[in-house]
């Protein structure tokens, strides 16, 4: 007779939540770019993009932007500053190769949309690409529709000089950590510690990869958006942050994939952490502290399901503004988004007004 399996391998969880302090640092550093244009970030990203001086905003996005791959953290490191030593220490060519390396994955655009990127590493003939500046940016024009040319031509000096590379990358990011970063993340971690060890105690793995990451951020996801870049993903992490706010962020290195999410405490989890509670209902207060965006969320909730572009003719909005506003709302769940005639459209998500009526109740009148 057939023999039936007697053994059976565990099913292993889809993702995973983890701390990933330098990961964790280098995506708060991103996120100062965004500083001055996005709404509803942490305290620290905006008080620390409007201190950088001119110069330090431009050396700043040179570095994340412009040599974003040679910085990246591509592993797990204990922390940020143990990262920033193997930066001063590892040899100059391999954080250029390194970034080299992952250009070669990006596929030649098709019909100007960015494409997924490639498995492996296409053959490049780096000599000819390199070989002077204007060769470098038809290299990148062919793979990449938006990008700031005179940002990338002051790149291109340093990747041609990798020692050059290599003393301002270290330099720059010692300076930002100990001079702004160190005490915040001194403040954060205790509370990013807590998210962490809150979460490992909920089981995911009967869950799809978009399931148990819908779950942990407490986002719904477009299966369209998402599931490619999942499916190519081979590690998948998920990191509380502590300035993300109610946006989600991710960054590749390799086929690792980490996505960050503002710092919360899971549903159904009984766990002591009066900081993250306070955390997430501030996020979520944030939302509402304005006048326009709690003027789109009557009209919403008056008028039922309303495109954008009408949104922005009744409440006389700009686009720029509109957008930030409806971007928030539906980043902190107040607003579901859709696709409708070539716009997104927008309705009221009750649950998510009654969730933070009884969350605020909570923390304030719990005996």
């Amino acid at each position: 007779m057939p023999v039936q399996d007697f053994l059976v391998a565990p099913k292993s969880a889809p993702v995973t939540v983890a701390l990933e302090p330098a990961q964790n640092a280098f995506h708060s550093l991103l996120l100062l770019l965004k500083g001055q244009h996005a709404s509803g970030l942490g305290d620290w990203v905006t008080q620390t993009a409007n201190a950088l001086s001119p110069a330090e905003r431009q050396r700043h996005e040179l570095i994340i932007i412009g040599l974003h791959y040679a910085v990246l953290p591509d592993q797990s490191w204990p922390s940020f500053p143990a990262y920033l030593e193997y930066l001063a220490s590892c040899n100059p060519d391999t954080l250029r190769d390194k970034m080299l390396a992952t250009y070669a994955r990006v596929p030649p655009l098709a019909e100007g949309k960015h494409q997924p990127l490639d498995p492996e590493p296409a053959s490049v003939d780096w000599p000819a690409v390199l070989e002077n500046v204007d060769t470098y940016l038809d290299f990148l024009r062919a793979r990449f529709q938006d990008f700031d040319e005179e940002r990338e031509a002051e790149a291109y000096a340093y990747i041609v000089d990798p020692p050059a590379m290599q003393e301002l990358i270290v330099a720059h990011l010692r300076t930002l950590w100990e001079e702004y970063l160190a005490p915040e993340w001194q403040r954060v971690e205790p509370m990013l510690q807590d998210a962490v060890k809150a979460f490992q105690q909920v089981d995911y793995s009967g869950m799809s990869k978009l399931e148990a990451i819908g779950s942990i951020t407490d986002q719904d996801l477009e299966a369209e958006q998402w599931n490619p870049l999942l499916e190519q993903a081979e590690q998948i992490v998920l990191v509380p942050s502590a300035h993300v706010g109610p946006y989600l962020g991710k960054l590749w290195a390799g086929d690792a994939l980490w996505i960050f999410f503002g710092a919360r405490l899971p549903s159904g989890v009984q766990y002591h952490a009066p900081d993250l509670s306070r955390t997430e209902l501030v996020v979520r207060l944030n939302a509402l502290a304005d006048e326009n965006r709690l003027r789109i969320l009557k009209l919403v909730a008056d008028v039922g399901e309303l495109p954008s572009p009408e949104i922005m003719a009744r409440l006389d909005l700009s686009q720029s503004a509109a957008s930030r506003h409806l971007t928030q709302l539906s980043a902190s769940g107040y607003l579901k988004e859709r696709r409708c005639d070539g716009a997104k459209c927008y309705t009221l998500n009750p649950e998510r007004v009654r969730d933070t009526l009884q969350a605020l109740s909570v923390f304030l009148l719990k005996s």
